[in-house]
């Protein structure tokens, strides 16, 4: 694969113990002698929504307690970097826990410092990522309107109790509320116009979502900017959702959300999103398995 050897590049998926499960990432545990178009060349071959590289050991921040294991890492999509990636970082921290033992790591992203907590629950383990701080903003009429086009939904197919917004949590992801599962699962849009959107607006993805009671939530990626048409598993918008719901104050400030996606993709996943009282940050959570190497 480019220039690395073949076991340099692991594969693993997060947010379900199933390799065929959640969302497959590339992982690059020693990247410090890869250049960015090394890095983007990997990616792209891979094909997954993203792949992850750690540049090297840092010193973790100020704000981390003693014996947290820091390293620098990027985020690489089959056409661009990102500037932060949840699944990709929790099957990074996964990787590490096989290799070195479960702990407590900081990843220093583009976006800011990423904790990561792994533990090992009977036979599997789990890492919970937690956020840099979120904000919501409004979605402008004129934009939600040119998403709702793109994607062919009805503006009537909208749940006007969760309303349109840009939510932020490491990146941009426009929230979309379904008023139906069957909207939600009817997903079929215009690729360029969509991406071209995203482009205009900084969006990583539009968040999707259908509600299915008051802490379940069944939700959607389209990444047409990363050059997939869907993301199966996407912790930066989780994150962003689980702020984008404490914003609008349609959770309590203390409150564990489950989101299901990738059903319709085949590829269930299943993320835990957990708001704390008196702190802005988001917590995502969940397992994932290493995938194993197709030429092998």
């Amino acid at each position: 694969m480019t220039d690395l050897p073949r076991a340099a590049v692991l594969r693993y998926t997060a947010f379900s113990a199933d390799p065929a499960g959640g969302n497959p990432a590339g992982v690059v545990l020693d990247a410090s002698g890869m250049d960015q178009a090394a890095m983007l060349a990997v990616a792209a071959e891979l094909g997954y929504s993203e792949s992850a590289f750690l540049t090297g050991r840092t010193e973790a921040s100020e704000a981390s307690e003693a014996g947290v294991r820091g390293y620098a890492i990027r985020y690489f999509s089959p056409k661009a970097e990102v500037p932060f990636c949840g699944h990709a970082t929790v099957a990074t921290a996964l990787a590490l826990a096989e290799r070195d033992g479960p702990g407590d790591l900081e990843f220093a992203t583009a976006a800011g410092p990423v904790p990561v907590t792994v533990v090992r629950e009977g036979t599997e383990l789990r890492a919970t990522l937690t956020s840099v701080e979120p904000h919501v903003t409004d979605a402008a009429a004129e934009d939600v309107a040119e998403a709702l086009a793109a994607l062919d939904w009805p503006a009537a197919d909208l749940d006007p109790a969760l309303p349109p917004r840009i939510a932020y949590a490491g990146a941009r992801h426009l929230v979309l509320a379904a008023a139906s599962r069957e909207r939600l699962a009817a997903l079929s849009y215009d690729f360029a116009r969509l991406e071209a959107l995203m482009h205009r607006l900084d969006l990583t993805t539009v968040q999707l979502v259908w509600r299915a009671s008051d802490t379940v939530f069944h939700v959607r990626d389209p990444f047409p900017v990363g050059g997939v048409v869907e993301d199966p598993a996407t912790g930066a918008a989780a994150a962003a959702f689980g702020a984008y719901l404490r914003a609008l104050s349609l959770v309590p400030e203390t409150a564990a959300l489950t989101l299901h996606q990738g059903e319709d993709m085949g590829r269930p996943g299943t993320l835990t999103v957990t708001l704390r009282a008196g702190d802005a940050r988001v917590r995502v959570s969940g397992t994932g398995a290493r995938i194993p190497d197709p030429r092998a």
